[in-house]
């Protein structure tokens, strides 16, 4: 998926990828910052990622905290880690929320200047992730997916309860509290 990040002239990728098998990450980001430069690329397990909807808000809360001069990091890439984790550690949400050898499901974010750009950036991605799937769904909020969601996020049942009318839209409810609790990391000066 690309499109144009609300409020800025620049564009976002989100992607999802299966079957991923990475052994070195060191080794595996030396190649990426090799093939895409100085774009901004960040990866994410995706089982803890509660949408697309989560990685664009913490792309945008990113991006905008750069605009701010208010960022807690160096990179829009770290940034955006940081914010999707709702984390001010870099340490802690690498943890937490990165890529590990054992992270087959893989969400992707690319930030560029245009849609080319962002599609050819997609494509060197792709290439890197040798042997892998693209398959946006791994996205999704699944119920598999949701209770690490719960404990990452520290959301209770109580607070999902509140936010809840009925069971079908449980799920859209954890989504808005990821997001409230991703918007949430720019007070925790």
């Amino acid at each position: 998926m690309i499109r144009k990040l609300e409020g800025f002239d620049e564009y976002i990728v989100i992607a999802g990828f299966g079957n991923v098998k990475i052994t070195n990450i060191d080794k595996f980001f030396l190649r990426v910052k090799e093939k895409t430069g100085n774009a901004c690329v960040q990866f994410f397990d995706a089982k803890l990622i509660a949408s697309w909807h989560h990685l664009y808000f913490s792309v945008l809360n990113a991006v905008t905290a750069f605009k701010n001069r208010m960022q807690i990091s160096k990179s829009r890439a770290i940034e955006t880690l940081l914010y999707a984790s709702a984390q001010r550690q870099i340490k802690k949400a690498v943890k937490l929320i990165g890529i590990h050898p054992s992270s087959h499901e893989v969400a992707v974010v690319i930030i560029a200047n245009s849609s080319n750009e962002a599609s050819s950036l997609l494509k060197i991605v792709s290439a890197l992730l040798e042997g892998s799937i693209r398959d946006d769904r791994l996205l999704e909020l699944t119920n598999e997916k949701a209770e690490g969601i719960k404990t990452l996020f520290e959301i209770s049942d109580i607070e999902l309860e509140a936010k809840t009318k009925n069971e079908d839209e449980k799920n859209e409810a954890l989504i808005d509290l990821v997001i409230e609790h991703v918007a949430l990391l720019v007070t925790q000066r």
